[in-house]
């Protein structure tokens, strides 16, 4: 790899795995200022070393080590975020208290809860109350209404816009204000009474509490065994090991996939990924696969799914065939439908039949994901320049990336942040693009980037990428 970059001298002489990070992580930097460029972390465990990298959520970020701890690090109360649960110690990385001895080997955040898999399949979740399970079903599932909504409008800016807790500064390649733009406030007006929402959460109480939940066990059926969890905004999937999908959390949108907008799913439930799947008929999709010309809906390439991903409030999954299934928001067209509809039940992504899909990342507003072939596809909102199309036009469709920087590249991960995107490469590049503000590329400025750009650490290969909401890290070994 070409290029400077700050512990390339220590990659050399490590001969392991080592994590780099960049963005905003409050509490963990000095003077709070964000990263611009990859910073590594050091393993607080004598003996120990990195296994993989997890992304984070709001302000905190989650990696694993080989002795299957999970490592937590950054601010737990910045600005009154005293109920987001990452651990509590602030800027050093440490294991997270579990109740439990675990050996945890995936873990996943989204905007203020964490979910975490142990070595058996069984899954371990905290923070806001509202995405851990309880046992019981809020709303009724045929109108998504809710007895008790109340929880869930004092929280409902934060999801409406998630911006940054420093400020909605203007963008810094264009006079857009982060989530200011007239989408997001035809969205406001659309499904959120925002003002009033804001009203609530400020005369509210916040503290813990009331609104975080410790970790605790997931009750799931017998027999079930968890292989791997994704977080959204207020939702939560995890994969079984026969290829099932469960899901629990906040469904108003469909991001569970009931076929319904129930409000509130608080035991797993089992989304009907393969068995109730279809198509649809959209003039502008391709039809690759067999679409009959009449446009009837058929069953989707595949018998169980084989990976999950989690957006803001959509969710999609990749059949064992390599098919593409999305639900949930879709105002900005992240579901790759072909509209703004929302997807209330797994639908199958036409426009991708005929290319197996390897791996897929969520956004905010956006997806993106891989090919076998190395290919990198992208749909959805695009105001920042996430979807890496050279514009900041947003696509319906998955829209195939051809920037020269990928030209001769094979994609291999992908991952998503809450405005951001990147990938590592089977030769071990990182690329990324999106929103910049506060250096979640690692590209040593705050300019946004609406094309994939390479990060570049001196002497070390890239293995892994997890973006949390507004930071990015990196999981890399040095050549051997």
């Amino acid at each position: 790899m070409n290029g400077d970059g700050e512990g390339g001298e220590e990659c050399v002489k490590m001969k392991e795995k080592l994590v780099f990070m960049w963005g905003y992580l409050p509490g963990a930097l000095p003077q709070r200022a964000p990263l611009q460029s990859p910073i590594m972390v050091r393993l607080p465990l004598a003996g120990d070393s990195w296994r993989d990298v997890c992304g984070g959520g709001c302000g905190f970020a989650l990696a694993i080590s080989e002795s299957g701890k999970l490592i937590t690090w950054g601010s737990t109360d910045d600005l009154g975020q005293s109920y987001v649960t990452s651990g509590k110690h602030g800027e050093m990385p440490e294991p997270f208290p579990l109740p439990t001895e675990a050996f945890i080997v995936r873990a996943a955040a989204g905007w203020a809860h964490c979910v975490a898999v142990t070595e058996g399949g069984e899954v371990y979740t905290w923070g806001w109350k509202e995405c851990v399970p309880s046992g019981k079903v809020i709303g009724d599932p045929a109108t998504g209404l809710s007895s008790d909504s109340g929880a869930f409008d004092k929280q409902s800016l934060l999801l409406t816009e998630q911006v940054s807790p420093r400020s909605q500064g203007s963008r810094s390649s264009g006079g857009m204000t982060s989530g200011g733009d007239s989408k997001v406030g035809e969205e406001t007006a659309k499904r959120r009474r925002v003002s009033q929402a804001k009203q609530a959460a400020e005369s509210s109480q916040s503290g813990d509490e009331i609104l975080s939940a410790l970790p605790c066990l997931v009750t799931l059926n017998p027999g079930v065994r968890i292989v791997n969890v994704a977080a959204g905004g207020r939702h939560t999937l995890a994969l079984s090991d026969v290829g099932q999908v469960w899901g629990w959390g906040y469904g108003g949108e469909g991001q569970l996939g009931l076929g319904s907008r129930i409000r509130m799913v608080s035991s797993p439930h089992p989304v009907p990924c393969i068995d109730s799947s279809f198509t649809k008929d959209r003039s502008m999709a391709l039809s690759r696969g067999n679409v009959g010309s009449e446009g009837q809906g058929y069953r989707i390439p595949g018998s169980s799914v084989k990976s999950i991903a989690c957006g803001g409030r959509h969710s999609a999954v990749i059949t064992d065939a390599g098919a593409i299934l999305t639900f949930g928001w879709g105002l900005y067209g992240q579901c790759g439908q072909g509209s703004t509809d929302d997807e209330l039940s797994p639908t199958c992504v036409s426009a991708l039949l005929g290319i197996k899909i390897e791996g897929i990342a969520a956004g905010l507003w956006h997806t993106v994901c891989v090919s076998a072939d190395g290919d990198v596809y992208a749909f959805g909102g695009n105001q920042f320049g996430q979807l890496g199309t050279g514009s900041e036009q947003a696509e319906t469709l998955p829209r195939l990336l051809d920037a020269p920087g990928l030209e001769n590249e094979h994609a291999k991960v992908v991952s998503c942040g809450a405005r951001h995107s990147a990938v590592v490469t089977e030769d071990g590049k990182t690329f990324c693009w999106g929103w910049n503000k506060y250096g979640q590329l690692g590209l040593g400025d705050v300019v946004d980037r609406n094309i994939p750009t390479q990060v570049t650490i001196e002497g070390c290969v890239s293995r892994n990428v997890a973006c949390g909401w507004w930071h990015t890290l990196l999981l890399a070994e040095s050549p051997t």
